[in-house]
């Protein structure tokens, strides 16, 4: 078995927290007759149980299954698309997140636009897409905003720099994303069946402890809020497979350091003042009713999609199955793509580009362990 260790981890801890895990999913399935299921809803959660080999070394006891929390994977193609097509005009600077570059498009990917000479710029703090609006006013800036609860905020504040500035050059292209309605989305389908959810730590801290209390009430399902290290994933593990061992259903809050009850109530605030629920299509689902955020009417001077009229044709077919594994119906594995016309040095999708995407973390965790 592979070592589950971070430079920062203790073997000693480790090892008996691993073998407790296993006692108890074995404990589960004698009750049951079946490993109990878990879904990750966070990206992160998804690149952190593969890169640890937890996810490995208790494949034949837990079954482990990778959920669309990756916002760069859960980008539908046409959105995607069109971005790229935003960089095409005249005197723009498009900014992004590093993970959208090298996303394929039904023609050519961001980076591929960079070479040929169109201005699109990494930004590894947002609020830099201010500073370039400053500097060149005689170009339009638009940032992509995609993301979910974690990223929100900040394009939050990008609008209010923007508006505190009197900013006319600078506008968000948003594509976001919200937890909420893409896990009832999976629970009303009926195409996965999970004994609980493993609950994205980055998203509570902005969401809160109580805004995922509908899984319970209304969904009779439990989920535990957890972080990234080993110790952390285990120690979450641990109690997801107690709550369905014991027939339980409840909201764990397994990182009480950072994830308070009622969440960032600030950037919370920041969300409600600039943004409003939209309709929003994901990749491999199609569109989910209030599923996104929108930039609010009143502030449609900074709305990218209203300042500029981007039309997309049908995107290209392949036979990249991101859709079905960010919903769980597959793995990576089972696309005919994986390891092969697929990898991360040529990726035929988003889930093997982004650092988060469950196919990039098969490929560079799991290759060649089953």
């Amino acid at each position: 078995m592979r070592e589950i260790l971070s430079q920062s981890s203790n073997p000693e801890i480790l090892k008996p927290m691993l073998k407790g895990v296993i006692e108890q999913a074995n404990l589960f399935k004698e009750r049951y007759n079946r490993l109990p299921v878990f879904m990750e809803v966070c990206g992160s959660h998804t690149h952190a149980l593969a890169e640890s080999g937890i996810k490995q070394a208790l494949k034949d006891h837990v079954r482990l299954i990778s959920g669309p929390g990756c916002p760069v994977c859960v980008t539908d193609q046409r959105s995607i698309d069109a971005m790229i097509e935003l960089s095409q005009g005249e005197d723009r600077i498009i900014c992004t997140f590093g993970d959208m570059m090298r996303v394929p498009g039904s023609k050519y990917s961001l980076m591929e636009e960079k070479t040929k000479g169109k201005d699109i710029r990494v930004l590894y703090s947002p609020v830099e897409a201010i500073t370039i609006a400053e500097q060149h006013p005689n170009k339009e800036i638009i940032f992509l905003g995609i993301g979910f609860e974690t990223t929100i905020p900040i394009l939050a504040i990008l609008m209010q720099e923007a508006e505190k500035k009197q900013l006319t050059n600078f506008s968000i292209w948003m594509t976001t994303k919200l937890v909420k309605p893409v896990l009832e989305y999976l629970l009303q389908s009926g195409e996965v069946s999970l004994d609980g959810f493993i609950l994205p730590g980055h998203v509570s801290i902005v969401l809160g402890e109580d805004a995922y209390s509908y899984l319970v009430d209304d969904y009779k399902i439990s989920g535990v809020i957890g972080a990234f290290e080993p110790a952390e994933v285990l120690n979450t593990l641990s109690k997801l497979i107690q709550l369905a061992y014991d027939g339980e259903m409840a909201i764990l809050n397994d990182a009480p350091s950072i994830v308070t009850k009622k969440g960032n109530i600030v950037a919370q605030e920041l969300m409600n003042k600039y943004f409003v629920e939209c309709d929003e299509p994901w990749r491999g689902i199609g569109v989910i009713a209030n599923s996104g955020l929108d930039v609010k009417p009143t502030y449609s001077q900074f709305n990218a999609k209203l300042k500029f009229n981007i039309e997309t044709k049908e995107p290209r077919k392949t036979k990249c199955r991101c859709g079905e594994i960010i919903v769980g119906k597959i793995t990576p594995e089972d696309c005919p793509l994986f390891g092969k016309a697929c990898t991360p040095r040529k990726p035929i999708g988003p889930c093997m580009v982004s650092t988060e995407g469950s196919c990039a973390a098969s490929y560079q965790f799991m290759r060649g362990l089953n």
